[in-house]
């Protein structure tokens, strides 16, 4: 058993708090990354998709996860179970400083996660206190004006890494 704390960064313009649109746990939030065999070491073809809300019996004993796969190259079957609680969003200070904040943490059995893919249904606030919702990120970037504020905001260098943790 190995746990993958999800980090995030980006440079935030005039932006501050940028997580999942129902908050860091948020239960309708998809992850979308791909898995690689730990016994082949075969990457997926395609992304991966799991989210606290899709839940599926284990295939051996009891409990459930979030995701039972088999490896199309070697057959062996694997898990991935989400842990919430320890994720934060992205500040303005986290930003600033080149840091990453995390945002989910992933105990996966026979797979390691690779490469995150950021898409919709994030949200972020300015600085000023305006809300953006249901932002897209899948273009590696957004940008947007502050009514309230005056000024253009932007979200740009998004980057994701998978740290272990104990």
């Amino acid at each position: 058993m190995v746990n993958y704390l999800l980090m995030i960064s980006a440079e935030l313009e005039n932006l501050t708090n940028l997580e999942p649109q129902g908050g860091c746990d948020d239960p309708n939030f998809s992850y979308f990354f791909k898995l690689k065999c730990g016994r082949c070491g075969e990457l997926s073809q395609k992304e991966t998709c799991v989210s606290l809300n899709d839940t599926v019996p284990l295939p051996a004993g009891r409990g459930t996860t979030h995701l039972v796969q088999k490896c199309k190259f070697c057959g062996r079957e694997s898990t991935v179970t989400m842990i919430p609680g320890r994720g934060k969003p992205l500040t303005q200070e986290t930003s600033e400083s080149g840091k990453f904040s995390p945002l989910m943490l992933f105990d996966c059995r026979g797979y390691e996660p690779i490469e995150f893919v950021f898409g919709t249904g994030w949200k972020v606030e300015s600085l000023e206190g305006t809300k953006f919702e249901n932002v897209d990120l899948s273009s590696g970037d957004y940008a947007e004006y502050d009514e309230k504020g005056e000024c253009p905001v932007m979200i740009s260098n998004l980057k994701a890494t998978f740290d272990v943790v104990k």
